[in-house]
């Protein structure tokens, strides 16, 4: 044994040393910095505003805080100082709900066709991605310029609707594509020889395995749809949506009922992503349960 492999090993036992703090280099604190204020920045405005959300009734926009109640929550279900926000929050979550279905079924029956080449194909995924690069505001000017030449009235739930799928499908379709590589056509083949029908193969071999990955559609969709305010400004016709009611709340209402609409607003938000990533988790843990039982 030579002596470069008798130092090799004799590295390669000794317990590594902990780098410590005076090691570090100075870019590593202008690094460290640098991302602690970016974390501040990105932040610090929301969290001030969740703080502000609990002031007393004599409470104000800016700090300092007086008092700590939950007069302002009270306020949003009274709506004694705010507009419809029990209304619009009802309408986003039946519009969001709506374009997430959509936006799944559309998106995984595109995933499927998009597997074999058909005549089109090129053109048709180029005119989906159009309507990315189309401004939203523009989108929804067209739209509800359409709707008025019709003679049909703009609604939230007719021409708000198409708008949103506009912004949604491309997305969805995209992320499709993504979650589509992971299936193997040796799977459905198996099934198929075992004599399942085409629908049948689908229901109980692809859509298991693309679960997560429509899980993950819906989340997209839905998020894109809760908070959508360029599409749906000129598409939701008389009655607003939660996005244009907390934009017409910041003309009219001067208040921390805004901040506590906000505050109600993100935790609904967090809620949805929560139950969604879970749902991930258990659709992970019960495939690998299902694979060692097979095994």
């Amino acid at each position: 044994m030579t002596a470069i492999e008798l130092s090799g090993r004799a590295s390669a036992a000794r317990p590594a040393r902990r780098r410590s703090t005076s090691d570090r280099s100075w870019t590593f604190y202008v690094l460290a910095s640098f991302f602690t204020l970016y974390v501040v920045a990105l932040y610090g405005p929301m969290i001030s505003i969740y703080i502000l959300s609990f002031q007393d009734v004599q409470g104000g926009l800016v700090f300092p805080m007086r008092g700590v109640s939950l007069y302002w929550f009270n306020e949003l279900i009274m709506q004694t100082r705010a507009g419809d926000v029990s209304g619009a929050f009802a309408r986003s979550m039946y519009l969001a709900v709506s374009v997430t279905l959509i936006t799944v079924l559309v998106s995984f029956m595109a995933g499927m066709a998009f597997r074999k080449r058909f005549k089109g194909d090129t053109i048709v995924f180029y005119l989906m991605i159009g309507s990315l690069v189309a401004p939203g505001l523009v989108l929804g000017i067209g739209i509800g310029l359409g709707f008025n030449m019709l003679g049909i009235q703009t609604n939230w739930y007719t021409s708000a609707l198409g708008a949103q799928l506009s912004w949604t499908l491309p997305f969805g379709i995209l992320v499709m594509f993504a979650v589509m590589s992971r299936l193997n056509n040796d799977w459905e083949e198996a099934a198929r020889d075992l004599g399942a029908s085409p629908a049948q193969t689908i229901q109980m071999v692809v859509i298991p395995i693309l679960a997560p990955g429509l899980i993950a559609v819906a989340l997209f969709g839905f998020t894109l749809s809760y908070d959508e305010f360029a599409r749906t400004l000129q598409t939701a016709g008389p009655l607003n949506t939660l996005p244009l009611e907390i934009w017409s709340m910041t003309l009219n209402v001067t208040s921390p009922a805004l901040y506590a609409l906000g505050t109600v607003s993100t935790v609904v938000s967090f809620i949805i992503i929560g139950v969604s990533l879970g749902s991930i988790v258990l659709l992970q843990r019960r495939n690998a349960a299902r694979l060692n039982n097979d095994q």
